[in-house]
């Protein structure tokens, strides 16, 4: 893993990289601020992104959707000494593949990134279309469950695909407004439909209802870093089966699913 850490704070950036070196993590690069991160993110070539939140000029989840924006292969672990108490729902939802709230320790970063890297190595082969035909379904085997992912981050759609894929499930379409769901519903009838709560255009809240009366056959999840009695409730009310907390972890989604499918 190439990590490359965006903190302002020098004593943290050399904690961090002296930490990772000693790990077999690649540091290819240290800055104290968000300016110019595309630019570093070409010339540097990091698959990972250690990045605070409260930065000099520039506020770190906006600098997080940049990155998602225009890299959503590289993952970004959210970093922030913060007490802001929905700080760590707004980086899930703005597509943080890992959070770190200060002051932390080390084995909290190296636990962090070793779950980041797991996620993105399954999204990784989810990715890479296999070399050979699949083998014959058996006569009489269950079809694969199927599957639509509805989220404006894309980063996080890729990272759902790898954890659904190599749990089984058969991804049929993909959308990222509440609007292109019901479509995608619409059109494949799939077994499960992921819905992000926060998008543009159409929220999740909004299109589950018209989601669950196009395919009333449809269990619709909803995906969220906001897991508020309240939010729940709502969804609940609304028809969803359940939701799946941001970031993906892929032990949590299994376990949701044969919980959803009673296996």
């Amino acid at each position: 893993m190439k990590v490359l850490i965006v903190e302002d704070n020098a004593s943290m950036r050399t904690l961090l990289a002296t930490l990772l070196g000693t790990q077999g993590y690649v540091v290819v690069g240290a800055q104290e601020n968000g300016d110019g991160i595309q630019e570093a993110i070409r010339k540097l070539s990091p698959t990972t992104v250690c990045l605070d939140y409260q930065l000099p000029g520039r506020d770190g989840l906006e600098i997080l959707k940049e990155i998602n924006g225009a890299f959503p292969e590289i993952d970004v672990v959210f970093m922030t000494g913060s007490e802001d108490a929905d700080i760590e729902k707004r980086a899930a939802d703005a597509g943080a593949s890992g959070f770190l709230r200060k002051p932390f320790g080390q084995k909290q970063v190296l636990d962090e990134l070793r779950q980041v890297s797991e996620v993105r190595q399954q999204a990784t082969r989810a990715d890479q279309p296999s070399q050979s035909a699949p083998p014959p379904r058996q006569t009489g085997a269950r079809p694969r469950p199927t599957a639509i992912i509805v989220d404006d981050n894309s980063s996080i759609r890729l990272l759902l695909k790898g954890v659904l894929s190599e749990l089984g499930m058969n991804i049929v379409a993909q959308a990222a407004n509440g609007e292109e769901a019901i479509r995608a519903a619409k059109a494949h009838q799939p077994s499960v439909l992921f819905l992000d709560v926060n998008m543009p255009i159409m929220s999740g809240l909004d299109a589950l209802p018209r989601i669950r009366e196009i395919s009333p056959n449809t269990a619709v999840v909803m995906v969220t870093g906001d897991t508020s009695r309240t939010l729940v409730q709502q969804a609940a009310g609304l028809g969803a089966s359940g939701y799946i907390v941001k970031p993906v972890r892929p032990a949590y989604v299994e376990s949701f699913l044969k919980k959803l499918f009673n296996r």
